[in-house]
């Protein structure tokens, strides 16, 4: 998993001692279970005035080496193996949150899912688009003039309204605990044939709107899905282990903070099993329309509470353009495909790309983790 060893770790591994989830951070290299009464899920420590300071004084017990752990076999009830580090948080989502990405969206939706007018409409409106949006920021006026040129184009569309109009785009990534984590095998819906992976900083933000800590996350994208209608997002973005979060969430502390989530870089590559087809790309946080604290606040407030917290996936730069097989078609994954996403501070996040149909089936819902922790006397 690739963590450094400063700062302080907070995550979730399977145990199947106990078949179920333990409360983990992370010491010299060796994975601690600090599972307690005290705070039982990784939601309560989220919840705590300062998280940071618990689970450094925190005791625990050794559960093995960290490069150990990450080899076990996910999905397996008799392997110790990493999971999201999320439990009881909502896990929300916030799209077209940088240019490049609005020119894609923007592309997407006018060639309706077919790649080979999306080259053509790239070419077209991709300079035009790209050069007027890229440091307008979003619900000023020089973003409502450029609206007014858009307009007169016949170039507005409902993703740029999103992007630099005043409310950002915020949806409900994945259900409650349905997350999967380092290893796990990535879920493609099998309608899809053009998807791609979205390398993207996951906030952990408290039931109060206090930002925690951050991680890295796969927003897995189904584009022609979206393409043919934005009212498609449900059934392009929640599948089965089609949202990816790992490998833990750094907390923030004295070495650690908002701003190097500002300053953060995303490195990405894709390797492919099937054809040894190598793609790489980035997204940097400097280039963000949104500033995170913004995107909370749309997120969380007098207009709607999330008790247990939530997690935020805050968008990203990467739209891939890269031709894999036929000049023109752009990138989609094949099965199989090693999807690694990482940055300095944050560590490592490795998933395989499979059909959601094939991926291991989500069953441990929050009426099996509630039972598990009650047997085990932690309720």
């Amino acid at each position: 998993m690739d963590l450094a060893q400063e700062g302080v770790w907070l995550g979730r591994v399977w145990d199947p001692d106990v078949q179920g989830p333990i409360v983990v951070t992370l010491r010299e290299g060796q994975v601690i279970d600090i599972t307690s009464k005290t705070a039982p899920l990784l939601r309560d420590i989220c919840e705590m005035e300062d998280p940071a300071a618990y689970v450094r004084a925190a005791g625990g017990r050794p559960v093995g080496p960290v490069s150990e752990i990450a080899k076990g076999t996910v999905g397996a009830p008799s392997q110790t193996h990493v999971l999201a580090p999320c439990d009881l948080q909502a896990i929300k989502a916030c799209g077209v949150t940088f240019a490049s990405s609005m020119v894609e969206r923007v592309i997407e939706e006018q060639a309706a899912g077919d790649p080979q007018k999306a080259h053509v409409i790239r070419d077209n409106i991709g300079g035009l688009i790209g050069a007027n949006l890229r440091n307008i920021k979003a619900g000023s006026q020089d973003a409502a003039r450029i609206k007014a040129i858009l307009i007169d184009e016949g170039l507005w569309s409902q993703y740029l309204e999103v992007g630099i109009g005043p409310d950002a785009e915020v949806f409900s990534k994945a259900q409650t605990l349905s997350s999967v984590g380092y290893g796990a095998e990535v879920g493609l819906h099998p309608k899809s044939t053009w998807n791609n992976p979205e390398p993207e900083v996951v906030l952990a933000v408290s039931s109060r709107g206090r930002i925690v800590g951050a991680t890295l996350g796969n927003d897995v994208n189904l584009r022609d899905i979206e393409g043919r209608s934005a009212l498609l997002l449900p059934l392009a973005k929640d599948n089965n282990a089609s949202c990816a979060i790992g490998p833990m969430i750094r907390l923030f502390d004295g070495d650690f903070g908002l701003d190097d989530v500002r300053a953060a870089q995303l490195d990405m590559t894709v390797l492919g099993a099937q054809d040894g087809f190598e793609m790489r790309g980035a997204s940097s946080m400097t280039e963000i329309s949104r500033d995170p604290t913004d995107l909370v606040r749309q997120v969380i407030g007098p207009h709607h509470q999330y008790p247990d917290g939530f997690m935020l996936f805050l968008g990203t730069l990467f739209s891939p353009t890269q031709d894999r097989d036929v000049p023109g078609e752009g990138f989609t994954h094949k099965l199989g495909d090693v999807v690694t996403i990482s940055s300095p501070k944050l560590g490592t996040l490795r998933n395989t790309v499979q059909l959601a149909t094939d991926c291991p089936a989500w069953t441990f819902g929050i009426r099996e983790l509630m039972r598990n922790l009650a047997q085990r006397q932690l309720l």
